[in-house]
């Protein structure tokens, strides 16, 4: 399995979440059929998104 993921170019992350964050994208996960992965990694690229403007590029 590990190989398969690296051969998609992706990288295993582990982390802990809130309880109710976790019950709330479990339900939606369900309700529009689409994977928790897929919503995370949603998540995360809007989220970069935001802050992308925000942060200046670090100078040489």
């Amino acid at each position: 399995m590990v190989r398969e993921i690296m051969k998609r170019n992706r990288t295993p992350y582990n982390t802990t979440l809130d309880n109710n964050l976790v019950k709330k994208l479990k339900f939606l996960s369900v309700e529009i059929n689409k994977r928790q992965n897929d919503l995370l990694e949603e998540a995360i690229e809007d989220l970069l998104k935001k802050y992308e403007s925000k942060i200046e590029p670090k100078k040489s």
